[in-house]
């Protein structure tokens, strides 16, 4: 019987699919560390006080990243390269979701209306972040190899949602309202649809890499079809919704240190 536990632990036991999940993983946090890390030196100076938590969010992702590397070290394994169509936040950024890479490495302030940008990417995109290591935690909290480290990036992950729910709140009461609704829904409906894609891709890959046979893949195709017909008929809802988090300045303080994996 497939399922969410079953098909991790094949990928996990296999180290070709190991490697390959994980560089995919490493790479998307690393690529989410530059990007925050940018933004945090062009934050325009009305909002220099949000410079601090930009700087923690992007050392929360490179820790992430550093994490999955060393995961594949502990095994003798190196990162392999991810192909593109499993990218994730290279689509998102192709697609004009978040701020364009071009626009991060030029040395010139960002406006307000750009932080607003960024923080509603990453409400929605740490949105799936959170699910997605929810269920990691669930099913490995005790794993003897992946224990600490998914419960560490969980925990950063629900970090980072608390912290854009905050801040976008913040900026809604200084009128920037309308504006966030409308990101928060072209972010949403945008990174459902990349995500679709991205799942379809990494699973044709650890298809062939597993010898999964064809009843096998179609299933789990046809799975990550009927998720995004759930997410785009009504799901994607969750993703625009702002409260105000029981965390509150989840991002005030230094980044943890990552575990060591010897």
């Amino acid at each position: 019987m497939l399922s969410a536990k079953s098909l991790f632990q094949e990928i996990i036991d296999n180290d070709e699919s190991f490697a390959l999940f994980c560089s995919i993983a490493a790479g998307g946090e690393s690529q989410g560390g530059w990007e925050n890390a940018r933004i945090a030196a062009l934050v325009p100076q009305s909002e220099r006080g949000l410079a601090p938590k930009i700087t923690r969010h992007g050392a929360d992702e490179d820790k992430h990243g550093r994490i999955f590397t060393a995961l594949m070290k502990k095994r003798g394994l190196a990162p392999v390269p991810v192909p593109p169509e499993t990218d994730y936040t290279m689509l998102l950024e192709r697609d004009g979701i978040g701020l364009a890479h071009d626009r991060l490495r030029a040395d010139r302030p960002l406006s307000v209306q750009d932080i607003v940008v960024y923080l509603a990417h990453s409400r929605v995109t740490e949105q799936r972040a959170s699910e997605q290591m929810e269920l990691l935690r669930r099913h490995f909290a005790d794993h003897p190899d992946l224990g600490r480290a998914v419960k560490m990036i969980s925990n950063d992950e629900d970090n980072h949602l608390a912290y854009c729910h905050e801040e976008l709140l913040r900026f809604a009461r200084a009128g920037h309202g309308r504006a966030i609704q409308r990101t928060l829904r072209r972010c949403a409906l945008a990174e459902i649809r990349i995500y679709r894609d991205v799942s379809l891709a990494v699973m044709a890959h650890m298809g062939r890499i597993l010898g999964w046979p064809r009843a096998k893949s179609a299933v789990l195709a046809a799975g990550i079809h009927a998720v995004y017909a759930w997410e785009r008929f009504a799901g994607w809802r969750r993703m625009v919704s702002l409260t105000m988090p029981e965390r509150r300045d989840a991002l005030g303080g230094p980044a943890a240190t990552a575990p060591e994996f010897a």
